[in-house]
């Protein structure tokens, strides 16, 4: 079973190694440790772990919130297997197939993600949905540049692309919200996507 988990701890040494411990005693396997940012005394990692049976997100929390000046912000399943290319690997199906774009990337971003589903809008017509997406959406708001907003108990991506008159729209149900790294992210792989379908 591949989790992350999204840890807030005090950025000072030893930290860490505390939050690899509590992981190691509920018989965690770390695979990748992110640092999403650093600010203010504190720092925010996301974990992608390995458990070898299921084991529930409240028992993750109640462990590692034992650990002195850790926060868990979030536990979630993933879908990324850490040590792949799953970026580059979206831009080589982009590169090879340009006309299908969108599409390739609509598919690819809840794995990308670790979202639930992805789908692209021009207006409030849904014009290519990844699997598990809802077969009708409007946007709450029209950003104007990638913006993560709350909407029905789910965590949003709004990721406008400009050059196609359209909006994807990424949603997180589990997990916490979508952190600006995650955002910036996100935004940067469909800002190459859409140079590379606009040749097609």
């Amino acid at each position: 079973m591949l989790l992350r988990l999204r840890v807030s701890l005090p950025d000072r040494p030893g930290s860490l190694g505390q939050v690899a411990r509590a992981l190691g005693a509920l018989g965690a396997d770390i695979l990748q440790v992110t640092v999403l940012e650093r600010e203010g005394g504190r720092a925010v990692d996301d974990f992608t772990v390995s458990w070898p049976g299921s084991v529930g997100a409240d028992e993750v929390r109640d462990r590692m919130s034992a650990v002195p000046g850790v926060r868990v912000e979030g536990v979630w399943p993933t879908r990324e297997v850490p040590g792949s290319a799953p970026d580059y690997d979206l831009l080589m199906h982009v590169a090879a197939e340009p006309s299908r774009g969108i599409a390739t990337l609509v598919d690819a971003l809840p794995g990308l993600c670790g979202a639930e589903w992805s789908l692209a809008l021009a207006g409030d017509a849904i014009l290519h949905a990844s699997l598990a997406a809802p077969d009708a959406f409007a946007l709450p708001e029209v950003p104007p540049r990638a913006a993560t907003i709350a909407s029905d108990k789910l965590w949003l991506m709004l990721l406008p692309v400009a050059a196609h008159g359209l909006h994807v729209v990424v949603a997180r149900a589990d997990g916490p919200g979508f952190h600006r790294a995650e955002l910036e992210r996100a935004a940067r792989i469909v800002a190459v996507v859409a140079t590379l379908a606009a040749r097609a």
